[in-house]
């Protein structure tokens, strides 16, 4: 039985197969209910790059790892807080000083890449209240695309890898992961694809020192918001509809980021050393995991 209990119970590489088989049944059930439900609707459709599309896509798969979640802290006996995103904590001081930190990243590298001559403002793409309704519905999209994204990668996974191996190993095997999913997306690159996995450890960073994962949600909804709505350039390889401004890029890919957009540009990476080192001395000392929600799960005898 030492392979699969130990000290503090059932061992972590376990739990996290379990927490993996209740996500793979919970997904796959909602594929099968979306088959069902709009079965008469093009494949282009459903994978439209619209507000309305991703906000189901990323609302409900936001639901189902919430959910699984829930099911792996009532076995653990845990509080679903303890994975990092406490509720009382939602929206509040640190959410929002993560969303301006995040804008104003994305809007320092558009800056950098216009200064370098590979980045360009057309003209408007949208006029009168279509402006103030797209940016709304892009809040709401990418808040949950935040929420969806940060906790999927950086909620019960992380926490688990954090007890069986520490958080630092934890959180480069996390963003590794969340560095080769985004190497699925249309119009990806490697830089780009490494760049997002180094997101992903500046998000763990956030997650260490504030002890939650608020700062990283606001960041990532805000940087998303800024790069696809605001701005109008491609997140990852893919242009968002009803996007404020028109744009255009030219030079270099290493510079312009080619299709991936400006995530694909090694001025993308300068920005991301820069913040970590910002992130490393402002944010102070470790808060995460808190040692009172580090302890045997309710596996242990």
């Amino acid at each position: 039985m030492k392979i699969l209990k130990g000290p503090s119970g059932l061992r972590a590489g376990w739990r996290l197969l379990v927490f993996a088989a209740i996500l793979t049944a919970l997904f796959s059930a909602g594929m099968a209910v979306s088959r069902l439900s709009h079965h008469h609707r093009s494949q282009s459709a459903r994978i439209a790059f619209t507000p309305e599309v991703v906000l189901i896509g990323e609302a409900s798969s936001f639901a189902l790892v919430l959910l699984a979640s829930w099911i792996m802290a009532r076995f653990e006996r845990r509080k679903v807080a303890a994975y990092g995103l406490p509720l009382h904590r939602a929206l509040r001081r640190e959410f929002w000083r993560g969303a301006a930190i995040g804008f104003a990243g994305i809007s320092l590298l558009l800056a950098a890449m216009r200064a370098a001559g590979v980045f360009q403002v057309e003209s408007l793409a949208l006029h009168g209240g279509a402006i103030l309704r797209y940016a709304i519905l892009w809040g709401i999209v990418f808040l949950f695309v935040g929420l969806f994204e940060e906790f999927g990668f950086r909620g019960y996974a992380l926490f688990t890898l954090t007890t069986g191996m520490g958080f630092w190993p934890a959180a480069l095997a996390s963003s590794a992961l969340f560095g080769y999913v985004h190497h699925g997306n249309p119009g990806e690159t490697w830089l780009g694809a490494c760049n997002a996995g180094f997101v992903g450890l500046l998000f763990c960073l956030t997650l260490r020192c504030t002890g939650d994962l608020w700062l990283a949600v606001g960041f990532h909804a805000a940087w998303d918001w800024g790069e696809s709505y605001f701005y109008g350039v491609p997140d990852s390889g893919e242009l968002a509809a009803g996007h404020l401004l028109n744009v255009s890029f030219s030079g270099p890919r290493w510079l312009s980021g080619g299709t991936v957009g400006p995530e694909g540009s090694w001025l993308c990476t300068l920005l991301l050393v820069v913040l970590w080192l910002i992130f490393l001395v402002w944010l102070g000392d470790a808060r995460y995991p808190h040692a009172d929600a580090i302890g045997p799960p309710g596996g242990e005898n």
